[in-house]
């Protein structure tokens, strides 16, 4: 496995495998841990190339002091990154990304990216998350990009993204990974105290919780946000955010339908900001 700092060293390296084999691209901001290394394990299976990207955008960050404590171990990054059988961790600097008189921004409008996650962490956190990416793509151009169900507005709004410019690269969404205990695999979660770690596991019993209640016939949303958050408020939960929005538009919607909804929650342990989603649909879920 090679570290690579530059674009220019990238595009040579990942030159013999044009034409011939198929990359693709893990884009991360480090700290890796089994949600990432299962994003690996797909792209390794699915290509000839495999590149994880490891990089802390500092644009999509909303609160300085949220970029400053974002943890960062790259030497251990690489090993993991070894051991899953990546072929390139592509590292490079701000500068490199960023450029002196960098002045691109990719925006997308609507919903996908005003609600929930837009809404509170600013119109700016999207923007950042669109530009580095299709920064990204214009650097390592892949032909499948993997990406977390964790992540879910993101997701969608990556899709959007390389619908809207004709990008093409393949968007493979996996599914998220979970500790024993339900909580979903973040980087953040290192953050924690034992004491609110434990507590966060009941983030993802809530969301189990509307699971039930899907799969048992209930299909207002009121009911359904009812369920999962009286397991938050028993447990003296923060809730930044709980909705219950179409998988699609991300609007917020009255009733489950056959398609696909997410319910998404946002919440505040100890001062730690962690976010989980589960899809869900009429009479059942998923």
């Amino acid at each position: 496995m090679r570290i690579v700092r530059t674009v220019a060293d990238l595009r040579a390296a990942l030159a013999p495998v044009r034409g011939s084999g198929s990359v693709g691209l893990v884009p991360t901001m480090g700290a890796l841990h089994d949600g990432h290394l299962e994003l690996a394990r797909q792209a390794r299976a699915d290509n000839d190339a495999v590149v994880l990207s490891i990089f802390v955008n500092p644009t999509q960050f909303n609160d300085p002091s949220d970029l400053a404590a974002y943890p960062r171990d790259e030497g251990k990054d690489v090993d993991l990154a070894a051991s899953v059988g990546v072929d390139y961790v592509f590292a490079p600097e701000v500068t490199e990304v960023y450029p002196p008189g960098f002045s691109a921004t990719v925006t997308l409008h609507g919903p996908i990216v005003e609600a929930l996650e837009g809404a509170h962490r600013g119109v700016g956190h999207f923007q950042g998350v669109t530009t580095v990416v299709a920064k990204l793509f214009g650097m390592v151009s892949p032909d499948r990009a993997y990406f977390g169900q964790k992540d879910a507005q993101q997701v969608r709004v990556v899709q959007a993204m390389v619908a809207d410019l004709n990008i093409p690269t393949q968007i493979v969404v996996v599914s998220t990974v979970r500790e024993p205990d339900g909580l979903a695999m973040s980087s953040r979660n290192r953050r924690l105290s034992p004491f609110d770690r434990a507590r966060a596991a009941h983030v993802a019993e809530a969301l189990r919780a509307a699971e039930l209640a899907a799969a048992g016939g209930i299909s207002d949303a009121w009911s359904l946000l009812h369920s999962a958050r009286k397991v938050l408020t028993d447990n003296a939960i923060d809730v930044e955010y709980l909705e219950l929005v179409d998988a699609d538009t991300f609007r917020p919607i009255p009733v489950l339908v056959t398609g696909p909804a997410v319910l998404a929650v946002a919440v505040v342990i100890g001062g730690t900001r962690l976010i989980d989603n589960v899809v869900l649909r009429q009479g059942s879920a998923s």
